[in-house]
C-alpha cells in the first residue's frame, strides 16, 4: 500500500491529480491488454505460464489433456490412463497438448517435455506427449534410456494394430511397453521391414519454409495511444520474452532457414553460405566460456570444416562442411543429446530421430539419423530424397560410393560414427578426407 498522505485525503485531493492518476491507470491497463495480445510469449515471465499451468496440473494428476482434445480423450479414457500409470509404479506423466509450429514449444514435443520437466523440479521422470506428426506420440525420459521410453512410444506408430487408433489407445500401448522395459526390442521388431521400398524418391516433399516476420500493428498503436515511456516498458518486456525463448532453445544450433537457403543455392551460393557459417562457428567457439574440452572440440570442428571447404569439389563436400559445423556447435550446446545432420540428405538440416534402415539390395540394417521429412517418407515406405554423388560417371546416392573413396559414405555425415570420441573432425584431422581426393 502506498503511504503518501495524498492517498488518504479522500475528497480533498485536487481534481487535476485525480485525472492524472486515472489517465495513468488507463494507460497501464492498455499496456497490459495490448502486450497480452501482441506478445503472448511474454507469459514465460509469469509463474503461471502455459508450461507452469500444465506442470501444476500434472502434480495433481499424472494425465493432463488440453481442453481442445477433450473429445479425442474423454474423461473415462483419462481415468483409465491414470489407473494404468498408478499400477506401473513408474514416474510417468502424460501431457496431451496440440503442437504446432510457432506455439510456446516451437511445435517440438521434446521442448514441451523439457519445459515441463524443469517446471516440475527435475528428477527421474517419463513424459509422454503428442509427437511431431499426426497419429504419433513421443516420450522423453530422465535419466535417458532407463526404461527405453523413447523407443516404446516411437514403436507404437509402426504397429499394425495401432493404425487409426486414437491418442488414448496409443498412449496406453506406450505405457504397457514402458512397463515391460523392452521398448528397444519392440521398436526394432515394428520397424524391421522399413527401408526396403523400391519406389522412386518422392518429389512432393518441399523444403521447410523460412519463417517470415512482420511488424505488429498493435505495437505501433501502443506507441500512439500510450506514449513513448510506456512503449519503452513494452519493449523491455518483449526483450525479456526473447531472452526467455533463447533459454528454451538449443544454443548455437544452425537455423532451419540456413538449410532451406542452402538447398535452393547453386554450388557457388552454397560455398558462400558454408564460408559464412565456418567463420561464425569460429567466432562462437572462441567466445564460448563453457567446458574447455567442449570448446576444444568445437575449435577442432572449425579447423576441419575449413580444411574441407578449401578443397571441396562439389555439393557432396560442401554438405560435409555443414556437417562439421553442426558437430562443432553440438560440442558447444547444452542440450543433453544432439543428433547429426540428416543421413539421407544433410542439407535437409538436423535430424530429429534415429531410425533403423536397410539399404536397397543389402541384408544389413543400419541405424541412421533422419530429418522429419525423411522420417515420414521411411515410415510410409517411400524412398526418401537423398544427396547424390557420381560413381563411374553416373549419379548415385552418396552412400553407395565405396567408403574408401568417400569420407561421407564411410560416416553418413556423422550418422555411422561409432561414438567413443569418433567424430568427423578427427577423421579429417587424420587425413581421411584428403586421402579420398587422390
Amino acid at each position: 500500500m502506498c503511504t503518501d498522505p495524498s492517498h488518504r485525503s479522500g475528497p480533498q485531493r485536487a481534481p487535476a491529480a485525480r485525472r492524472l492518476r486515472t489517465a495513468l491507470a488507463v494507460g497501464a491497463s492498455a499496456v497490459a491488454l495490448l502486450l497480452g495480445a501482441a506478445a503472448p510469449g511474454a507469459a514465460a515471465e509469469n509463474p503461471r505460464s502455459p508450461g507452469q499451468k500444465i506442470a501444476d496440473a500434472l502434480r495433481r494428476s499424472p494425465v493432463y489433456v488440453d481442453p481442445s482434445l477433450s473429445t479425442a480423450v474423454d474423461a473415462a479414457q483419462q481415468r483409465s490412463l491414470v489407473t494404468q500409470i498408478e499400477r506401473t509404479g513408474l514416474p510417468i506423466r502424460v501431457a496431451l497438448v496440440p503442437l504446432v509450429e510457432g506455439d510456446n514449444w516451437g511445435g517440438k514435443p521434446e521442448q514441451l517435455a523439457e519445459v515441463l520437466h524443469d517446471r516440475m523440479g527435475g528428477g527421474p521422470s517419463i513424459l509422454i506427449t503428442l509427437g511431431g506428426s499426426p497419429d504419433d506420440i513421443a516420450a522423453s525420459e530422465w535419466p535417458a534410456g532407463a526404461h527405453q521410453a523413447f523407443h516404446a512410444a516411437a514403436a507404437v506408430f509402426f504397429q499394425d494394430d495401432m493404425k487409426g487408433a486414437g491418442p488414448a489407445r496409443r498412449v496406453a500401448r506406450a505405457i504397457s511397453i514402458i512397463k515391460a522395459g523392452n521398448g528397444d526390442a519392440v521398436y526394432e521388431k515394428a520397424t524391421a521391414s522399413l527401408g526396403s521400398s523400391t519406389e522412386k524418391p518422392d518429389k512432393g516433399v518441399r523444403p521447410d519454409k523460412a519463417a517470415g516476420s512482420s511488424g505488429s500493428p498493435l505495437i505501433r498503436l501502443l506507441s500512439l495511444v500510450v506514449g513513448p515511456l510506456l512503449l519503452l516498458a513494452a519493449a523491455g518486456l518483449l526483450l525479456r520474452r526473447r531472452a526467455r525463448l533463447r533459454d528454451l532453445s538449443t544454443p548455437f544450433a544452425l537455423p532451419r532457414s540456413v538449410f532451406a537457403a542452402a538447398r535452393r543455392a547453386d554450388e557457388a551460393g552454397l560455398r558462400e553460405r558454408a564460408t559464412e557459417e565456418v567463420v561464425r562457428l569460429g567466432e562462437e567457439a572462441r567466445a564460448a566460456q563453457g567446458d574447455p574440452a567442449a570448446v576444444e572440440r568445437a575449435l577442432d570442428a572449425y579447423a576441419a570444416a575449413g580444411t574441407v571447404l578449401d578443397r571441396a569439389r562439389g555439393t557432396v563436400d560442401l554438405a560435409g562442411v555443414f556437417a562439421l559445423i553442426a558437430e562443432g556447435r553440438a560440442a558447444l550446446s547444452t542440450a543433453p543429446v544432439t543428433l547429426p545432420l540428416c543421413f539421407f540428405h544433410p542439407l535437409h538440416g538436423p535430424a530429429v530421430r534415429r531410425i533403423p534402415w536397410r539399404p536397397l539390395g543389402r541384408r544389413e540394417q543400419l541405424r541412421v539419423a533422419a530429418c522429419e521429412s525423411c522420417l515420414r517418407a521411411v515410415r510410409s515406405r517411400r524412398a526418401p530424397e537423398v544427396l547424390t554423388d557420381r560413381l563411374d560417371d553416373r549419379p548415385v546416392p552418396y552412400f553407395e560410393v565405396p567408403a574408401e573413396h568417400s569420407l561421407w559414405a564411410a560416416t553418413g555425415y556423422g550418422s555411422l560414427l561409432s561414438g567413443d570420441g569418433d567424430c568427423l573432425a578427427r577423421r579429417v584431422q587424420r587425413g581421411d578426407f584428403t586421402r579420398t581426393l587422390d
